[in-house]
């Protein structure tokens, strides 16, 4: 029987400010197989970031279970959690947190620095040819448009070689050519096996997924299930 990748039961968030909680994640449970490609979506509040510091093992759930890749994630040490993070995923963020002082391929060399991996400039150098960035290796963030930095941050969760990348908002510094060549490069890197989730308010950005949960009021509201993609009119004989 295949263990699934991702596996929520229950899971709940709740802060507590003083005489008040707030219930940021009430109880969500869904499973999620290998190289699927998800989008969470719903208003500011809903829970989507919540949900997504869980998923990204950046938080602890208050109550409910979560499995990544068969470890029981709650019940692991700060130390141990960090492993996973280095290993099994990649963030991407809307603001791209790109070092300035550092070159592109500096940047996407980070993640290495925490583990004694051999050749770390050359797997940087990889990374970014594989999302069409090598030739600006040696330059800054600040020589770089919107859609190479995102491009350098997608290289940068990708060095690693990670099970998952969690992206929240990538596109939302970009305009809506350079949101739609970023998105097909996701869509070619799930495509190649890569398992991706992604926090949108858009649903332009949405219908690249093959699956999108709806969230409200820190509940799980609507799964569409895993289905085709369906491809947009402009991307249908484009190249990335």
């Amino acid at each position: 029987m295949t263990v699934a990748l991702i596996e929520i039961q229950k899971l709940s968030k709740t802060y507590d400010l003083g005489a008040e909680k707030v219930f940021a994640l009430r109880d969500v449970s869904f499973s999620m197989e290998a190289s699927e490609f998800a989008s969470i979506m719903g208003p500011s509040g809903s829970g989507k970031s919540t949900l997504m510091n869980l998923l990204g093992c950046l938080d602890l759930p208050s109550s409910g279970t979560y499995r990544l890749d068969g470890i029981d994630v709650q019940n692991q040490s700060a130390d141990e959690l960090a492993e996973v993070r280095n290993k099994k995923i990649g963030f991407v963020f809307q603001s791209f947190n790109l070092l300035p002082r550092a070159t592109a391929l500096e940047n996407v060399e980070l993640p290495l620095l925490y583990g004694r991996v051999k050749e770390p400039a050359k797997k940087a150098m990889d990374a970014l040819q594989r999302v069409g960035l090598g030739h600006r290796a040696k330059h800054k963030p600040n020589e770089l448009s919107g859609g190479e930095k995102q491009r350098a941050a997608i290289a940068r969760a990708l060095v690693i070689n990670p099970r998952i990348i969690l992206a929240d908002e990538p596109t939302g510094n970009l305009d809506s050519k350079t949101s739609a060549d970023i998105m097909k490069l996701f869509t070619r890197l799930n495509e190649e096996g890569v398992t991706i989730i992604l926090v949108t308010h858009e649903q332009d950005i949405a219908a690249y997924s093959r699956r999108i949960f709806q969230m409200q009021d820190g509940k799980l509201v609507k799964d569409s299930g895993s289905a085709p993609r369906v491809l947009m009119k402009e991307e249908a004989h484009a190249d990335i």
